[in-house]
């Protein structure tokens, strides 16, 4: 292209190495500010890379190591398995149909209005229609006041200084 139009980059300026378009300098090994920031980035990620499989193979030799030397003192035994434990529970099928709509009320506490899917779920635990679901309305047990103090008195602790003593 500057061939074209007779006109050449001054004496201190390359075009990038990329061929990106961009000036690049002999600082910046010939590249454009942008080409030389990913250059870096991308030569950082693969030692950054290539540190953490050193250190997961060194411990791994390490463990594999352990393992050699303790199954060289200890006798030949199967590794110890742990299985998980299974409820081995039968229940009537009336029963497991019962226990989905225990975990989700489908009607509300106080008018017994069905509220489905827009309930109101209270700090006390109980389901509400949006009429009772303030406190106010259903005449709430849940102490609102309680949780607040107990987490402003975590996040300020007492601090008390130390007495002075007297001669």
């Amino acid at each position: 292209m500057a061939e074209e139009h007779r006109c050449e980059a001054p004496e201190g300026h390359r075009l990038c190495a990329n061929n990106c378009g961009f000036f690049g300098s002999p600082a910046t090994l010939n590249l454009c500010s942008k080409c030389y920031r990913d250059l870096r980035l991308k030569e950082e990620q693969a030692s950054s890379a290539k540190s953490a499989v050193e250190k997961s193979l060194s411990s791994a030799s390490a463990a594999a190591a352990a393992a050699a030397a303790a199954s060289s003192t200890a006798p030949l035994s199967p590794p110890a398995l742990t299985l998980p434990e299974v409820a081995n529970e039968i229940t009537a099928p009336g029963a497991v149909a019962a226990a989905p709509s225990s975990t989700q009320p489908s009607r509300c506490s106080t008018c017994r209005k069905r509220v489905g899917l827009t309930g109101f779920r209270c700090r006390c635990g109980i389901t509400f229609c949006g009429v009772h679901r303030y406190p106010e309305q259903h005449g709430c047990t849940f102490d609102f006041k309680k949780p607040g103090k107990e987490a402003i008195s975590k996040a300020n602790p007492v601090v008390k200084a130390d007495k002075l003593h007297k001669i």
